[in-house]
């Protein structure tokens, strides 16, 4: 899509008006609205469809906070961009963007320093592809029990997507890296509102940051970025929280020490154990930033309380997925984990993508209780019981569907 064309189209998506919206009700008073039940204490939620996407699950409009309904998880591997879940620490965030006037700054302990263009940066090297799952911190955390602190999300703060654009390895190496970086810090244009809060500003260690794997995207699925996940670039760190991933990215910083800003020395932090976790009502002794993902897996084609016909034969189907050691092994249980079968594997779009599965299942009349439980290539897989941690992150827990036959 064009420059000229999409500024055309943002217009009259209602995004001129957005910015007025945001001082009074929200984006979600664009549009009508309906409501969605969780299935948690306090799980009601708005349903409503900002720009450019379909009705999403509203945890908060200002900022936007938006959930993919769990149903979308079913129509395929990739994550349609009008489903794709949304995360914002502040609503001072951009609702218009000429593409034409945009500029990424590369600055900081570089050789030379960089003033690009959107154009600039496409002839910089070759674009390429990955297909790759964001997942916010705190996916599912309303499922902790006890309750963890933080906005209280279902499970569809996850979404899969083919990236493209270039390697952020390609800009560094562009600039020139200075002996002794340690680190490199990113920003993007969304900005704390009354002036005094913490710039959200994420780094990376230099080595993480020339593996040639992070990349500037500036597509997904085929097309340009939606505003609301980051056009008209953004980061995209394979295998990695959502928290890294900065959206609208204005400026990259090379550093010759580590980034001591609040969003990595006071936030975004996990116990420094193999569980990244501790005992309801304990602190943890020592905290490190959060990093990879650790394996999960969900059941897709049935809701929980799902009604089936006893007898008849049906496939269940999910999809797993990790840090980027790559699925391998999928098992299935119909009876509460006391037996497992072994599910058979989709197709593999790549080490950092969603993994389809299936397994067939002929329900007696009856109560039954479906589980999943995924290992990776390194035998790293899933606890039966819950880890708990007061900031409600990287929950990974064994899920259960529970469905009746009749």
């Amino acid at each position: 899509m064009c420059a000229y064309r999409r500024r055309d189209f943002l217009k009259h998506a209602g995004w001129a008006g957005a910015a007025s919206v945001l001082g009074g009700h929200g984006l979600a008073a664009l549009a009508d609205t309906a409501r969605i039940k969780l299935p948690f204490d306090n799980g009601e939620r708005e349903l409503a469809a900002f720009p450019q996407k379909r009705p999403l699950i509203v945890l908060t409009s200002r900022p936007p906070q938006l959930e993919t309904p769990f149903a979308v998880f079913s129509e395929g591997v990739l994550t349609p961009n009008d489903a794709f879940f949304v995360r914002y620490h502040w609503s001072a965030i951009p609702t218009s963007i000429d593409p034409d006037a945009y500029r990424l700054k590369v600055g900081g302990h570089v050789n030379t320093p960089l003033d690009l263009s959107l154009a600039d940066l496409r002839q910089l090297g070759d674009a390429v592809e990955i297909v790759a799952v964001n997942q916010c911190s705190g996916n599912s955390r309303a499922h902790f029990a006890p309750r963890a602190n933080g906005g209280q999300l279902s499970n569809g703060a996850m979404g899969n997507a083919r990236w493209k654009g270039l390697p952020l390895r390609t800009l560094l190496e562009k600039a020139g890296v200075k002996a002794g970086a340690v680190q490199v810090a990113f920003n993007g244009l969304d900005t704390p509102p009354a002036g005094d809060g913490p710039d959200f500003v994420k780094a990376l260690n230099i080595d993480h940051a020339l593996d040639g794997e992070v990349m500037l995207a500036w597509q997904m699925n085929g097309a340009d970025l939606p505003m609301l996940n980051g056009y008209p670039l953004r980061l995209v760190v394979p295998g990695y929280y959502g928290t890294y991933w900065i959206k609208h990215l204005s400026d990259i910083t090379v550093l010759d020490k580590p980034y001591d800003g609040f969003w990595m020395a006071s936030a975004y932090r996990i116990p420094d154990n193999p569980c990244a976790c501790v005992q309801p009502g304990t602190a943890p002794a020592r905290t490190v930033p959060i990093a990879r993902f650790n394996v999960r897996s969900f059941i897709t084609s049935l809701p929980d309380g799902a009604r089936v016909k006893a007898g008849k034969a049906l496939v269940v189907k999910g999809i797993a997925f990790d840090g980027g050691q790559g699925i391998t092994e999928v098992a299935f249980s119909a009876d509460g984990g006391k037996t497992w079968q072994a599910a058979t594997l989709g197709q593999d779009l790549g080490r950092y993508s969603f993994r389809e599965w299936s397994a067939p299942f002929k329900p007696s009349k009856g109560t039954h209780e479906l589980m999943v439980r995924a290992v990776n290539r390194i035998g790293q897989s899933q606890p039966m019981a819950g880890l708990w941690n007061a900031a409600g992150y990287m929950r990974n827990t064994v899920e259960t569907t529970r469905i009746v036959a009749a």
